[in-house]
Protein backbone atom coordinates (compact mmCIF):
# COMPACT_ATOMS: atom_id res chain seq x y z
CA UNK A 1 0.00 0.00 0.00
CA UNK A 2 1.59 3.22 -1.31
CA UNK A 3 1.18 6.79 0.53
CA UNK A 4 -0.85 7.75 -2.09
CA UNK A 5 -3.63 4.76 -1.39
CA UNK A 6 -3.36 5.72 2.43
CA UNK A 7 -7.10 6.62 2.02
CA UNK A 8 -9.57 9.17 3.17
CA UNK A 9 -10.41 7.86 7.13
CA UNK A 10 -6.83 7.04 7.72
CA UNK A 11 -6.06 10.71 6.49
CA UNK A 12 -8.69 12.29 8.62
CA UNK A 13 -7.10 9.98 11.71
CA UNK A 14 -3.63 12.06 10.77
CA UNK A 15 -5.82 15.05 10.66
CA UNK A 16 -7.44 14.88 13.81
CA UNK A 17 -4.27 12.88 16.12
CA UNK A 18 -1.13 14.48 14.83
CA UNK A 19 -1.60 17.92 15.89
CA UNK A 20 -1.51 17.00 19.76
CA UNK A 21 0.78 14.28 19.48
CA UNK A 22 3.17 17.40 17.81
CA UNK A 23 2.60 19.62 20.61
CA UNK A 24 2.68 17.32 23.93
CA UNK A 25 5.72 15.26 22.80
CA UNK A 26 8.99 15.05 20.80
CA UNK A 27 9.62 12.57 18.58
CA UNK A 28 12.52 9.89 17.59
CA UNK A 29 11.52 7.51 15.04
CA UNK A 30 13.64 5.00 14.12
CA UNK A 31 14.78 2.22 11.48
CA UNK A 32 12.19 3.43 9.15
CA UNK A 33 14.30 2.23 6.36
CA UNK A 34 13.01 -1.20 7.55
CA UNK A 35 9.54 -1.08 6.85
CA UNK A 36 9.20 -2.28 3.25
CA UNK A 37 8.50 0.23 0.38
CA UNK A 38 5.94 -2.56 -1.38
CA UNK A 39 4.50 -6.05 -0.43
CA UNK A 40 2.28 -7.23 2.39
CA UNK A 41 4.12 -7.83 5.79
CA UNK A 42 3.89 -8.27 9.73
CA UNK A 43 5.09 -5.92 12.58
CA UNK A 44 5.11 -7.31 16.13
CA UNK A 45 5.11 -4.13 18.63
CA UNK A 46 5.77 -4.50 22.16
CA UNK A 47 3.10 -2.69 24.09
CA UNK A 48 3.91 -0.73 27.36
CA UNK A 49 0.67 2.26 27.14
CA UNK A 50 -2.60 2.92 26.78
CA UNK A 51 -1.53 5.51 24.68
CA UNK A 52 1.02 3.66 22.53
CA UNK A 53 -0.82 2.30 19.24
CA UNK A 54 -0.75 6.28 18.91
CA UNK A 55 3.12 6.68 19.09
CA UNK A 56 3.54 3.65 16.64
CA UNK A 57 0.89 4.99 14.27
CA UNK A 58 2.28 7.92 13.96
CA UNK A 59 5.73 6.73 13.20
CA UNK A 60 4.46 4.48 10.87
CA UNK A 61 1.98 6.45 9.07
CA UNK A 62 5.16 8.73 8.55
CA UNK A 63 6.58 5.90 6.43
CA UNK A 64 4.09 5.61 4.37
CA UNK A 65 2.75 2.14 5.17
CA UNK A 66 -0.11 2.17 7.05
CA UNK A 67 -1.09 -0.67 9.69
CA UNK A 68 -4.14 -2.43 10.34
CA UNK A 69 -4.66 -3.59 13.85
CA UNK A 70 -6.02 -6.05 15.86
CA UNK A 71 -8.55 -4.98 18.19
CA UNK A 72 -11.02 -5.87 20.53
CA UNK A 73 -14.76 -6.40 18.50
CA UNK A 74 -15.96 -4.18 21.13
CA UNK A 75 -14.22 -1.36 20.06
CA UNK A 76 -15.69 -0.98 16.75
CA UNK A 77 -19.59 -1.08 17.82
CA UNK A 78 -20.81 2.34 17.77
CA UNK A 79 -18.91 5.59 19.03
CA UNK A 80 -17.13 8.03 17.43
CA UNK A 81 -14.13 5.41 17.98
CA UNK A 82 -15.91 2.36 16.35
CA UNK A 83 -16.43 4.98 13.43
CA UNK A 84 -12.80 5.33 13.27
CA UNK A 85 -11.93 1.79 13.00
CA UNK A 86 -14.33 0.05 10.80
CA UNK A 87 -13.21 3.40 8.84
CA UNK A 88 -9.42 2.79 8.49
CA UNK A 89 -10.11 -0.99 8.16
CA UNK A 90 -8.90 -2.27 11.57
CA UNK A 91 -9.56 -5.86 12.38
CA UNK A 92 -12.03 -7.27 15.16
CA UNK A 93 -10.93 -9.79 17.32
CA UNK A 94 -14.03 -11.73 18.46
CA UNK A 95 -12.69 -13.72 21.56
CA UNK A 96 -14.06 -16.83 22.87
CA UNK A 97 -16.44 -16.64 19.77
CA UNK A 98 -17.75 -19.01 16.48
CA UNK A 99 -15.89 -15.49 15.07
CA UNK A 100 -12.96 -16.47 16.88
CA UNK A 101 -11.29 -17.13 13.80
CA UNK A 102 -12.57 -14.08 11.45
CA UNK A 103 -9.77 -11.83 12.88
CA UNK A 104 -7.17 -14.75 11.66
CA UNK A 105 -8.79 -14.49 7.99
CA UNK A 106 -8.76 -11.07 7.87
CA UNK A 107 -5.10 -10.57 8.99
CA UNK A 108 -4.28 -13.03 6.09
CA UNK A 109 -6.49 -11.36 3.34
CA UNK A 110 -4.97 -8.19 4.63
CA UNK A 111 -1.49 -9.12 4.06
CA UNK A 112 -2.19 -11.22 1.03
CA UNK A 113 -3.70 -7.80 -0.48
CA UNK A 114 0.01 -6.32 0.27
CA UNK A 115 -1.58 -4.37 3.14
CA UNK A 116 0.45 -4.21 6.62
CA UNK A 117 -0.77 -5.86 9.61
CA UNK A 118 0.50 -4.68 13.13
CA UNK A 119 0.40 -7.43 16.14
CA UNK A 120 1.00 -6.57 20.11
CA UNK A 121 2.35 -10.10 20.35
CA UNK A 122 1.44 -9.91 24.42
CA UNK A 123 -1.38 -9.72 23.59
CA UNK A 124 -1.82 -6.62 26.68
CA UNK A 125 0.07 -4.30 27.91
CA UNK A 126 2.99 -5.71 29.59
CA UNK A 127 2.87 -6.76 33.05
CA UNK A 128 6.88 -7.19 33.36
CA UNK A 129 7.66 -4.90 36.80
CA UNK A 130 10.50 -3.27 34.63
CA UNK A 131 8.24 -2.98 31.44
CA UNK A 132 10.03 -5.12 29.40
CA UNK A 133 8.21 -7.19 26.45
CA UNK A 134 6.63 -10.44 28.14
CA UNK A 135 6.37 -14.14 26.54
CA UNK A 136 4.57 -13.47 23.37
CA UNK A 137 1.39 -15.29 22.18
CA UNK A 138 1.34 -17.27 19.02
CA UNK A 139 -0.98 -15.46 16.50
CA UNK A 140 1.84 -13.56 14.43
CA UNK A 141 4.33 -16.35 14.26
CA UNK A 142 0.99 -18.58 12.99
CA UNK A 143 0.20 -15.72 10.23
CA UNK A 144 4.13 -15.20 9.43
CA UNK A 145 4.90 -18.56 8.73
CA UNK A 146 1.72 -18.87 6.46
CA UNK A 147 2.15 -16.05 4.44
CA UNK A 148 6.02 -15.97 4.37
CA UNK A 149 5.99 -12.28 4.34
CA UNK A 150 8.28 -10.37 6.29
CA UNK A 151 8.39 -9.70 10.18
CA UNK A 152 9.42 -6.36 11.22
CA UNK A 153 10.33 -6.16 14.81
CA UNK A 154 9.26 -2.66 16.44
CA UNK A 155 10.13 -1.20 20.15
CA UNK A 156 9.08 2.02 21.58
CA UNK A 157 9.46 3.50 24.81
CA UNK A 158 8.12 7.13 25.92
CA UNK A 159 4.72 7.17 26.10
CA UNK A 160 4.19 4.55 29.10
CA UNK A 161 5.85 7.23 30.64
CA UNK A 162 3.21 9.88 30.12
CA UNK A 163 1.15 7.32 30.52
CA UNK A 164 1.90 4.83 32.67
CA UNK A 165 0.25 1.09 32.63
CA UNK A 166 -2.57 -0.18 35.83
CA UNK A 167 -1.56 3.68 37.84
CA UNK A 168 -3.96 4.44 39.75
CA UNK A 169 -4.90 7.40 38.23
CA UNK A 170 -5.61 7.38 34.76
CA UNK A 171 -4.15 11.16 33.72
CA UNK A 172 -1.76 11.92 31.45
CA UNK A 173 2.00 13.02 32.81
CA UNK A 174 3.37 16.03 30.04
CA UNK A 175 5.57 17.38 31.87
CA UNK A 176 8.24 17.23 31.42
CA UNK A 177 7.98 17.05 27.65
CA UNK A 178 8.33 13.11 27.06
CA UNK A 179 9.70 11.73 23.94
CA UNK A 180 8.03 8.69 21.63
CA UNK A 181 10.87 6.39 20.62
CA UNK A 182 9.89 3.97 17.82
CA UNK A 183 12.61 1.98 16.40
CA UNK A 184 12.28 -0.78 13.65
CA UNK A 185 14.70 -3.22 13.25
CA UNK A 186 15.67 -5.42 10.04
CA UNK A 187 13.15 -8.75 9.25
CA UNK A 188 13.33 -11.60 11.97
CA UNK A 189 14.83 -14.90 9.91
CA UNK A 190 12.00 -17.18 10.58
CA UNK A 191 12.93 -19.30 6.88
CA UNK A 192 14.10 -22.08 9.10
CA UNK A 193 10.49 -22.55 10.09
CA UNK A 194 9.06 -22.55 7.00
CA UNK A 195 9.28 -26.10 5.67
CA UNK A 196 8.37 -27.43 9.62
CA UNK A 197 4.87 -28.52 10.28
CA UNK A 198 3.05 -25.43 12.44
CA UNK A 199 3.32 -28.03 15.29
CA UNK A 200 2.79 -26.13 19.41
CA UNK A 201 6.47 -26.69 19.31
CA UNK A 202 7.59 -25.05 16.29
CA UNK A 203 5.13 -21.60 16.75
CA UNK A 204 6.47 -21.26 20.21
CA UNK A 205 10.44 -20.91 18.89
CA UNK A 206 8.95 -19.04 16.10
CA UNK A 207 7.03 -16.34 18.33
CA UNK A 208 10.20 -16.32 21.08
CA UNK A 209 12.89 -15.55 17.98
CA UNK A 210 9.87 -12.67 17.57
CA UNK A 211 9.80 -11.51 20.64
CA UNK A 212 13.57 -11.63 21.16
CA UNK A 213 14.21 -9.30 18.38
CA UNK A 214 11.91 -7.03 19.74
CA UNK A 215 13.37 -6.99 23.42
CA UNK A 216 16.98 -6.60 21.30
CA UNK A 217 15.72 -3.37 19.96
CA UNK A 218 13.93 -1.84 23.21
CA UNK A 219 17.45 -2.72 25.09
CA UNK A 220 18.97 -0.90 22.49
CA UNK A 221 16.59 2.05 22.97
CA UNK A 222 16.56 1.67 26.68
CA UNK A 223 20.29 1.34 26.58
CA UNK A 224 19.99 -1.24 29.93
CA UNK A 225 19.74 -5.14 29.41
CA UNK A 226 16.51 -7.11 29.62
CA UNK A 227 15.72 -10.20 31.94
CA UNK A 228 17.45 -13.02 30.52
CA UNK A 229 13.45 -15.21 30.59
CA UNK A 230 10.91 -12.77 29.52
CA UNK A 231 8.09 -12.62 32.06
CA UNK A 232 5.08 -14.90 31.57
CA UNK A 233 1.68 -13.47 32.69
CA UNK A 234 0.05 -16.91 32.34
CA UNK A 235 2.77 -18.98 34.81
CA UNK A 236 2.60 -15.21 36.74
CA UNK A 237 -1.24 -15.88 37.21
CA UNK A 238 -0.89 -19.52 38.02
CA UNK A 239 1.52 -18.80 40.70
CA UNK A 240 -0.97 -15.87 42.15
CA UNK A 241 -3.57 -18.90 42.31
CA UNK A 242 -1.57 -21.01 43.92
CA UNK A 243 -0.78 -18.69 46.58
CA UNK A 244 -4.37 -17.68 47.12
CA UNK A 245 -5.15 -21.72 47.27
CA UNK A 246 -2.37 -22.11 49.85
CA UNK A 247 -3.52 -19.26 51.79
CA UNK A 248 -7.22 -20.15 51.91
CA UNK A 249 -6.45 -23.34 53.44
CA UNK A 250 -4.46 -21.61 56.49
Amino acid sequence: MSRRRIGFWYRLAAVIAKPPLLVLFKRDWRGTEHIPADGGFITAVNHNSYLDPLSYAHFQYNSGRVPRFLAKAALFKGSFVGMMLRGTRQIPVYRESTNALDAYRAAVLAIERGECVAFYPEGTITRDPEMWPMAGKTGAARIALQTKVPVIPVAQWGANLAMPPYAREKKLRLFPRKTLIVQAGPPVDLSGFYDLEPTPEVLREATEAIMAAITSLLEEVRGEKAPDEPYDNRTARAEQRRKAAGEGTL
